[in-house]
């Protein structure tokens, strides 16, 4: 059987390669923790992952994602987060840690690529450049952009070179995991049909057929969907396939769109950095210093269209999606950050220099230490007066790493709270917005938290509704401040006199 090899360097392997390559990953291990440092151990160092991270780890107590729990992100990212509980290491450094090594793959692969362009201080550079921009786009911590990114780059590092001799298994193998990366997030559909074009266009330059060609485009279809069909499969046979449709497939056009459509205002200077450094790039490639491999140079800029593609499918875009352009970006700035070029090592060094200094690590730091305090007291509150059985609290809007940390018990499957009170989901439920609050205060839930800032527009009947009854039968017992947002306590009034 024959080997399928990545592209690992230029020169031939050999143990002084060996080493140095250790050693690099290493570095980047240890610069990864170092630029993440800030947030390990922060329940809040971020939103969403809160949600992957309760559903993961009720997956080892038997409950199914979209059947017992509800979001419509694919079965595999919730596997990731159980695979991280699955450790032992407890939350939040279970899921930030797995993060980390994915960041740093992420790196690597990126470096591997970008070989292919540049020299390897040049090379290494980018991966450090990689590690930076992720996390000022987002994947400080667990977004889901950190998992699929890394595949997209494996994707890129096996079909690049379409002459290769084993460009028909690599290509096989990259659809494989662009299978998984599927199963990650859905929105990676355009880098997969492109990486999937890219190759069959390889095997119609190599000479084969009409015929030929279309069954190589069967099997990278069905090798593709293989990982989604197998999930499916599942669902079907545990007798949730309309919970796991509706979830995966219906609920995303169902969801309304924002008012601000797909590219808001203040998205605009959040992106110069990116914008600044393509362009510089391509212009660079025309007139500084032309890439030696221009076939290459033409993919990368292909895959950073692609990648634009991915971010901009949904039909509400948030900033974190943004770090699905950082490797795209990165390879095509190759020629501007090359420092071989004519301006030397100038451009590779401002940039880095001007990536890390948007870090701002010092005030993050402060943030986080303050949101790990304000998370303290929440708990010390609501504690006493949750159980896993039946006492369970309800966090309306605030963090849904709660539950978790209090050892609550969970009041309803849309246990996200974004679910009940954004009013963007208010017709890609399977259950109207109102219906489900009014069903919960109606089980009398001990402790209650909700917000006085929102992070979404706010369905009003919902949040009319929390406001008008809670003063009639709780009161706030505790208050902290998270993300400068108001973060409010509700305890149930009859169980006032036994917490005293």
């Amino acid at each position: 059987m024959t080997a399928i090899s990545f592209d690992m360097a230029q020169a031939p392997p050999t143990r002084r390669h060996a080493a140095r390559g250790l050693w690099l990953v290493l570095f980047l291990a240890l610069f990864a923790l170092a630029v993440r440092f800030p947030f390990l151990g922060d329940h809040n160092a971020d939103i969403d992952e809160q949600l992957y991270a309760l559903i993961g780890s009720q997956m080892w107590q038997g409950q199914f994602p979209f059947v017992d729990l509800w979001d419509r992100k694919p079965f595999g990212l919730f596997a990731l987060f159980g695979l991280a509980d699955a450790t032992g290491l407890p939350a939040p450094w279970s899921y930030q840690l797995l993060a980390t090594g994915f960041i740093v793959l992420g790196a690597v692969l990126l470096r591997n690529l970008a070989i292919h362009l540049t020299d390897s201080v040049t090379a290494s550079a980018a991966a450090v450049l990689y590690i930076v921009l992720m996390t000022i786009y987002g994947s400080h911590s667990a977004q889901s952009e950190i998992y699929h990114v890394p595949a997209m780059l494996g994707m890129a590092l096996l079909v690049r070179d379409t002459g290769h001799p084993q460009a028909l298994q690599r290509a096989l193998l990259a659809m494989v995991i662009g299978g998984l990366a599927l199963q990650v997030k859905y929105t990676v559909v355009p880098q997969c049909v492109f990486f999937g074009l890219w190759a069959l266009w390889g095997q119609y330059r190599s000479g084969r057929s009409l015929a030929q060609l279309s069954a190589v485009g069967i099997a990278f279809a069905a090798l593709g969907l293989a990982p989604t069909l197998l999930v499916g499969l599942f669902y079907f046979a545990v007798g949730g396939w309309d919970q796991f449709w509706f979830a995966n497939f219906v609920s995303f056009f169902l969801r309304e769109p924002a008012p601000m459509g797909r590219f808001a205002e203040r998205h605009t200077l959040f992106l110069m950095p990116l914008v600044v450094l393509a362009l510089a790039g391509f212009y660079a490639s025309l007139r500084m210093s032309p890439p030696a491999d221009r076939r290459s140079y033409r993919f990368f800029c292909a895959m950073l269209g692609a990648s634009v593609a991915t971010v901009f499918l949904p039909s509400t875009v948030y900033a974190y999606y943004f770090a699905a352009l950082v490797p795209g970006v990165l390879l095509v700035a190759l020629p501007f950050l090359h420092r071989q070029g004519p301006a030397g090592l100038a451009p590779l060094a401002a940039a880095t220099v001007a990536c890390i200094g948007l870090l701002y690590l010092p005030e993050r730091y402060e943030a986080s230490q303050n949101h790990r305090e304000a998370m303290d007291g929440l708990v010390a509150a609501i504690q006493p007066h949750v159980d896993e059985q039946e006492a369970c609290l309800w966090v309306f809007d605030g963090p849904t790493a709660l539950y978790s940390a209090t050892g609550s018990c969970l009041p309803t499957r849309l246990i996200y709270p974004d679910h009940l009170n954004n009013a963007l989901e208010r017709n890609s439920l399977e259950v109207r917005q109102i219906d489900e609050v009014r069903r919960i205060l109606d089980t009398g839930p001990p402790v209650v938290v909700t917000a006085d800032r929102p992070f979404t527009q706010q369905n009003l009947e919902t949040l009319e509704y929390v406001e008008t009854t809670l003063p009639q039968g709780y009161i706030v017992i505790a208050e902290e401040r998270i993300h400068d947002r108001g973060l409010a306590v509700w305890l149930r009034r009859d169980l006032l006199s036994t917490s005293r």
